[in-house]
Protein backbone atom coordinates (compact mmCIF):
# COMPACT_ATOMS: atom_id res chain seq x y z
CA UNK A 1 0.00 0.00 0.00
CA UNK A 2 2.82 2.47 0.84
CA UNK A 3 5.93 2.98 -1.26
CA UNK A 4 8.05 4.89 1.26
CA UNK A 5 8.19 7.67 3.82
CA UNK A 6 9.14 11.32 3.41
CA UNK A 7 10.85 13.15 6.28
CA UNK A 8 11.08 16.95 6.41
CA UNK A 9 13.75 18.78 8.41
CA UNK A 10 12.93 22.45 8.89
CA UNK A 11 16.08 24.57 8.93
CA UNK A 12 17.11 28.18 9.46
CA UNK A 13 19.85 27.57 6.83
CA UNK A 14 18.40 25.04 4.40
CA UNK A 15 21.12 25.48 1.75
CA UNK A 16 23.91 24.76 4.25
CA UNK A 17 22.08 21.79 5.76
CA UNK A 18 21.38 20.37 2.27
CA UNK A 19 25.08 20.68 1.45
CA UNK A 20 25.89 18.92 4.74
CA UNK A 21 23.59 15.99 3.92
CA UNK A 22 25.02 15.78 0.38
CA UNK A 23 28.73 16.47 0.90
CA UNK A 24 29.45 15.43 4.50
CA UNK A 25 27.00 12.61 5.12
CA UNK A 26 27.13 11.51 1.48
CA UNK A 27 23.41 10.85 1.02
CA UNK A 28 22.39 10.23 -2.59
CA UNK A 29 19.84 12.73 -3.81
CA UNK A 30 17.71 14.02 -6.64
CA UNK A 31 17.15 17.64 -7.55
CA UNK A 32 13.41 18.26 -7.55
CA UNK A 33 14.06 21.57 -9.28
CA UNK A 34 15.94 24.81 -8.57
CA UNK A 35 18.40 23.13 -6.17
CA UNK A 36 15.63 21.64 -4.01
CA UNK A 37 17.40 18.42 -3.06
CA UNK A 38 15.56 15.34 -1.81
CA UNK A 39 17.78 12.75 -0.16
CA UNK A 40 17.65 8.99 -0.15
CA UNK A 41 17.69 7.57 3.36
CA UNK A 42 18.77 4.17 4.61
CA UNK A 43 16.06 1.60 5.43
CA UNK A 44 13.73 2.98 8.06
CA UNK A 45 11.35 1.93 10.79
CA UNK A 46 8.77 3.75 12.87
CA UNK A 47 7.86 3.32 16.54
CA UNK A 48 5.02 4.81 18.56
CA UNK A 49 5.82 5.81 22.14
CA UNK A 50 3.37 6.98 24.79
CA UNK A 51 3.62 10.56 26.02
CA UNK A 52 2.02 12.64 28.75
CA UNK A 53 2.93 15.84 26.89
CA UNK A 54 2.11 17.16 23.45
CA UNK A 55 2.62 14.68 20.61
CA UNK A 56 5.86 15.18 18.66
CA UNK A 57 8.03 13.47 16.06
CA UNK A 58 11.74 12.68 16.19
CA UNK A 59 14.31 11.49 13.63
CA UNK A 60 17.19 9.21 14.57
CA UNK A 61 19.77 8.00 12.08
CA UNK A 62 20.84 4.45 12.94
CA UNK A 63 24.26 2.85 12.64
CA UNK A 64 25.89 -0.48 13.46
CA UNK A 65 29.05 1.02 15.03
CA UNK A 66 28.52 4.36 16.76
CA UNK A 67 32.17 4.79 17.75
CA UNK A 68 33.35 4.28 14.17
CA UNK A 69 30.59 6.45 12.74
CA UNK A 70 31.37 9.29 15.17
CA UNK A 71 35.09 9.03 14.33
CA UNK A 72 34.31 9.30 10.61
CA UNK A 73 32.01 12.28 11.19
CA UNK A 74 34.63 14.05 13.33
CA UNK A 75 37.26 13.41 10.62
CA UNK A 76 34.89 15.24 8.25
CA UNK A 77 34.71 18.21 10.63
CA UNK A 78 31.33 17.43 12.16
CA UNK A 79 30.74 18.45 15.78
CA UNK A 80 29.36 15.46 17.68
CA UNK A 81 28.48 14.58 21.24
CA UNK A 82 29.90 11.62 23.10
CA UNK A 83 27.67 8.54 22.98
CA UNK A 84 25.60 7.65 26.02
CA UNK A 85 24.06 4.29 26.84
CA UNK A 86 20.27 4.68 27.01
CA UNK A 87 19.60 0.98 27.60
CA UNK A 88 17.78 0.64 24.26
CA UNK A 89 20.80 1.96 22.35
CA UNK A 90 23.93 4.09 22.29
CA UNK A 91 22.85 7.66 21.54
CA UNK A 92 24.81 10.66 20.22
CA UNK A 93 24.09 13.81 18.26
CA UNK A 94 25.73 15.61 15.36
CA UNK A 95 25.41 19.33 14.70
CA UNK A 96 24.32 20.51 11.26
CA UNK A 97 25.56 23.84 9.83
CA UNK A 98 22.29 25.56 10.83
CA UNK A 99 23.01 24.63 14.45
CA UNK A 100 20.24 22.05 14.71
CA UNK A 101 21.16 18.57 15.84
CA UNK A 102 20.50 15.17 14.32
CA UNK A 103 20.33 12.20 16.64
CA UNK A 104 22.34 9.09 15.86
CA UNK A 105 22.09 5.76 17.59
CA UNK A 106 23.35 2.21 17.58
CA UNK A 107 20.38 0.05 18.56
CA UNK A 108 20.80 -2.50 21.32
CA UNK A 109 17.41 -4.03 20.47
CA UNK A 110 16.10 -5.99 17.48
CA UNK A 111 15.34 -3.70 14.54
CA UNK A 112 12.47 -3.93 12.10
CA UNK A 113 14.70 -3.64 9.02
CA UNK A 114 16.73 -6.74 9.80
CA UNK A 115 20.05 -5.52 11.18
CA UNK A 116 19.50 -6.87 14.68
CA UNK A 117 22.48 -6.62 17.03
Amino acid sequence: MFSGAHVILYSTDADADRAFLKDVLGFDHVDAGHGWLIFELPPAEVAVHPTQGAPKHELYLMCDDIAGTLATLRDRGVETSEPSDQGWGLLATMRMPSGSELSLYEPLHPTAHGSSP
